[in-house]
């Protein structure tokens, strides 16, 4: 069996979660901010702020883990679906970064650092989800 059924079988598996997640650059870097979002975000102690430090940290593990979820999946569609959240949640830590900064819970200089790391992600994310509306095989470059 060559050909077309060959290549169909290769792109399955290489698009269907069977390669490695972690290849993808922009799961790479989404994984880079919510390790740094969880160091600021557990700096957080005042009581007050618990509900605040949870839903940094929360925000953050959905970007990644929502790249990761999205790449197993069957059809271009359902992985597009996956990234659209992780970019909704990339807009929330957003939010919520910036309501830290402004009652002093992390520095300015933290969030600035971390605002960078958000926006980095949310354009690979733009990107890679213009490649899939495209059709472009060769997702693991991005």
């Amino acid at each position: 069996m060559h050909g077309k059924d060959d290549w169909t079988a290769a792109f399955a598996r290489s698009f269907c979660g069977v390669s490695d997640f972690k290849q993808l650059v922009v799961w790479q870097k989404a994984h880079e901010l919510a390790l740094r979002a969880h160091r600021a975000a557990s700096a957080i102690r005042k009581a007050h702020d618990v509900s605040l430090r949870s839903q940094i940290i929360r925000c953050a593990f959905s970007i990644p883990a929502n790249i990761v979820e999205g790449r197993r999946q069957e059809s271009e569609k359902e992985f597009a679906r996956f990234l659209k959240i992780a970019l909704n949640s990339g807009v929330e830590l957003e939010y919520h970064l910036i309501i830290a900064r402004d009652i002093h819970s992390i520095s300015p200089e933290e969030v600035a650092a971390l605002l960078d790391q958000v926006i980095e992600v949310r354009r690979m994310l733009h990107g890679l989800l213009k490649k899939l509306r495209m059709g472009a095989a060769s997702l693991s470059t991005q």
